[in-house]
């Protein structure tokens, strides 16, 4: 980091009517139930670390760290709250509103991607130089912008559905919006793990690497190596049983070609837990 905040020698009670949002706040989704037992412990006990602003303009200030103290407060009616004044950017000031929430575990992994988005457009900054002011390596800057590839809609789906990270990964590794659709489909219908997230992508991409060739209206797809076949059997079997599926498969391998047969208990069709790709 190649900045220095100086902050104020005291602290300041400010009227809370004369702090103003931070326009690089990433964090956009709070916790209800957190946020009113944050207010009713500053109703008891007070704020008890001061929130950080900069002074703006003769009157106004800038929240830079403390929205949850801030809202909080509010809720509890306060009307002056203690902060610490700093001298800083309006560069400098976005990331260090960045930092703070970066800082908190509970940050969504869209929303750091957001936030380091904003900061790279507002400033116009390259992905190195928001690696370095923000401590993390030019390639976790990447893959974390990567996320944002997935439409809003995605993401809302993956949120709502608690899935992580490493799911949203798995997904930008298919490029057609239908396909990682339906496979976003499954996986949260499916419920499936990271593990098994990783199976069903690699099954699928397999599937759409096949050539196709069209013969009097008729799509055929022209598999050159029957091990890819092969391949894709012993992945979906794979992810049957990584689902709880118990299905078994037994192969026979003769002078001109490979049977296989595969068994998956009816109850489980039936009960719907099993659904072939």
């Amino acid at each position: 980091m190649n900045f220095v905040l100086k902050k104020d020698n005291k602290i300041s009670e400010i009227p809370i009517i004369k702090i103003r949002p931070n326009k690089s706040q990433p964090r956009h989704v709070f916790n209800e139930d957190e946020l009113a037992a944050l207010s009713r412990s500053i109703s008891e006990n007070g704020v008890l670390q001061p929130i950080t602003v900069r002074r703006i303009s003769a009157t106004e200030y800038e929240l830079i760290a403390g929205e949850r103290r801030l809202r909080a407060s509010v809720l509890a009616g306060l009307k002056k709250i203690p902060c610490i004044v700093i001298k800083c950017s309006d560069k400098e000031s976005a990331v260090f509103a960045l930092l703070e929430n970066l800082q908190r575990s509970d940050l969504g992994f869209f929303e750091e991607a957001r936030g380091i988005s904003k900061l790279i457009r507002r400033f116009g900054l390259t992905q190195e130089e928001a690696a370095r002011k923000l401590g993390k390596s030019q390639s976790t800057i990447a893959n974390k912008l990567r996320l944002l590839k997935l439409t809003y809609e995605e993401q809302e789906w993956i949120l709502n559905a608690g899935l992580t990270e490493r799911h949203a990964r798995a997904l930008l590794r298919i490029d057609d919006k239908d396909v990682r659709r339906e496979a976003l489909s499954k996986i949260i219908s499916d419920k499936l793990n990271t593990q098994q997230t990783d199976s069903l992508v690699s099954i699928m991409l397999k599937t759409l690497e096949q050539p196709v060739i069209r013969q009097k209206g008729i799509s055929k797809v022209v598999i050159k190596d029957v091990r890819i076949f092969v391949n894709t059997i012993n992945k979906a079997i794979d992810t049957m049983r990584l689902a709880g599926i118990d299905a078994q498969s037994n192969k026979t391998d003769n002078e001109s070609f490979i049977e296989y047969t595969i068994r998956i208990p009816k109850t489980q069709i039936s009960s719907g837990t099993d659904k072939t790709a």
